[in-house]
């Protein structure tokens, strides 16, 4: 064991096995990128590894502090994790894949720095599982229920707001008699999938307290479909005036989309602050004389 406060610094025969298992995982993460390419609620993906990597990057004056040690519960997680993914690529699921590529992450932590190591990278390497793509028959019926939801609710608010529209199943029937599909970017699917990681980040990084944070966390999917909720009606609103082929393609389809993600990263932000004024910090015990 070397102690804390020597030389740490990683020896080739540690570069070259972690090496050897990204040569080993590659065919995992081509497989992953092609899901955050073609799956709009999975893109996120791109940006989770750079997320955990700065995650990892920030406690290096800690891990200094640490010593390096290997554990040999880590050859048992590493063997586990290959097996997971052997069934994986056999089974040609990109979940299982991904899984195992995190699990080898967290056993290759243990075996070349230790327990100490592993706890003080807790969220980093369990942050990675946000990069993992959901299996579609998990999200499928998710999505099923969300758009029905978001289709009645909307129905609902405009209806209160003096604009009756009649619905049958996903689709709005507008006054004038054009009709509005209520997709999967509008069922607020992308917008809980994508928000979610980011209330983690926001709340790792911003509160110290664990109500906090679970209130943060909590609150992602409220706002989320609350997000979703405003753009079905402000879509109503816009084929109404300019027709539905201008609300619902275009420029005006996108920057509706981004400006749903946008507030919702936004009211996270908001809602970090006022926790920390609504519910501050409570003041620390005087150490006694």
């Amino acid at each position: 064991m070397r102690e804390a406060g020597e030389e740490n610094a990683m020896k080739p025969s540690e570069f070259a096995w972690i090496a050897a298992l990204g040569l080993a995982f590659a065919p995992a993460l081509a497989a992953m990128a092609g899901v955050w390419r073609e799956v709009d609620y999975a893109s996120h993906g791109f940006l989770v590894p750079l997320v955990a990597a700065w995650a990892a990057f920030a406690q290096l004056p800690a891990l200094r502090r640490l010593p390096v040690e290997s554990s040999s519960w880590g050859r048992g997680v590493i063997a586990a994790s290959l097996l997971v993914y052997a069934a994986g690529l056999a089974a040609t699921q990109v979940t299982l894949q991904g899984v195992a590529l995190v699990g080898a992450v967290a056993g290759t932590v243990l075996v070349l720095r230790g327990g100490p190591w592993l706890r003080a990278l807790a969220f980093p390497v369990g942050y990675l599982l946000f990069m993992v793509p959901l299996p579609e028959s998990w999200v499928a019926p998710v999505i099923v229920a969300l758009r029905l939801f978001v289709t009645q609710v909307g129905v609902a608010v405009l209806g209160a707001l003096g604009t009756p529209v009649a619905q049958t199943g996903n689709i709005l029937e507008l006054p004038g008699g054009e009709t509005l599909f209520v997709a999967e970017a509008c069922s607020g699917i992308t917008s809980v999938l994508t928000l979610l990681p980011i209330g983690v980040f926001v709340a790792y990084a911003t509160e110290r307290r664990l109500a906090r944070r679970l209130v943060l966390v909590a609150a992602v999917v409220p706002l989320a479909m609350l997000g979703n909720l405003l753009r079905v009606v402000a879509s109503v609103w816009l084929a109404l005036v300019y027709g539905a082929g201008f609300a619902t393609t275009g420029l005006v389809h996108t920057v509706a989309g981004l400006l749903t993600y946008v507030l919702g990263v936004a009211a996270l932000l908001l809602l970090s602050s006022g926790l920390q004024r609504v519910w501050p910090k409570p003041p620390e015990r005087a150490a006694p004389a």
